[in-house]
């Protein structure tokens, strides 16, 4: 199996390329700002065709370039139907700071061709079987994906692609239009505590995890290993 990944050109979201190995389909997770030519290099030197996006939610960082990324290759765009308000106009999941950051200077398009994601689903893309967790708290449609893994330098038997909702010592920032902080512990408690400590965690942003690091260290989550159920 292949994994990489690449920092957009913004706010470092990671985008991913996921296949079941060099020169085959592969699906692409989270193409932000910026990707399109690095993501272009990505595919060449694997020689590798998109199947799909997969988008863990909507916010501008993570989906800008969703419509260029599909539209150029007729595939279909992957998105929780919370956030699809979002991946029509992202204005929608700005702070004001944000908005007037962006406002009028990034020409976005939504894409034509969008599946819904539902929690518990099992995706069979790309000769891939990507499961869905539905784990809002950043945005009302946030999703993680977990994944076999088969072949790769991971000691693990899973990973999961945790968007913005785990990072490598913190978690996603609740502030944002969409957002509630005890929606997301809630997430954190189903949805990420109950993974094995081997699972590896690739973000949203920054580094690559483990579920068992981010047990042990991360303050969100040793909050609720001593207290699980308090005020969730």
């Amino acid at each position: 199996m292949l994994v990489t990944s690449f920092p957009a050109e913004a706010f470092g979201t990671n985008c991913y390329v996921l296949a079941a190995g060099p020169g085959e389909q592969a699906l692409i997770v989270d193409p932000g700002i910026g990707v399109l030519d690095h993501l272009d290099e990505v595919l060449a030197q694997h020689r590798l065709q998109p199947a799909a996006v997969l988008l863990t939610h909507g916010h501008l960082d993570h989906s800008f370039s969703v419509t260029p990324v599909c539209g150029a290759r007729g595939i279909t765009a992957y998105v929780h139907p919370g956030d699809l308000e979002m991946l029509a106009d992202p204005e929608k999941g700005m702070g004001i700071g944000l908005q007037q950051m962006f406002g009028g200077r990034l020409p976005y398009t939504a894409p034509e061709d969008v599946a819904e994601l539902t929690d518990g689903a099992t995706l069979s893309l790309a000769g891939l079987e990507i499961t869905v967790d539905h784990a809002p708290g950043r945005t009302g449609g946030s999703v993680i994906f977990r994944m076999p893994n088969t072949q790769t330098s991971w000691d693990a038997d899973q990973l999961c692609l945790s968007g913005d909702v785990l990072f490598a010592g913190s978690i996603g920032r609740t502030d944002l239009p969409g957002g509630n902080t005890a929606v997301m512990m809630t997430s954190l408690r189903d949805k990420i505590l109950p993974l094995a400590d081997d699972t590896v965690v690739l973000p949203g942003h920054g580094p690559e995890t483990t579920i068992g690091r981010e047990r042990a260290h991360n303050p969100y989550l040793r909050e609720l290993v001593a207290a699980p159920r308090r005020g969730l």
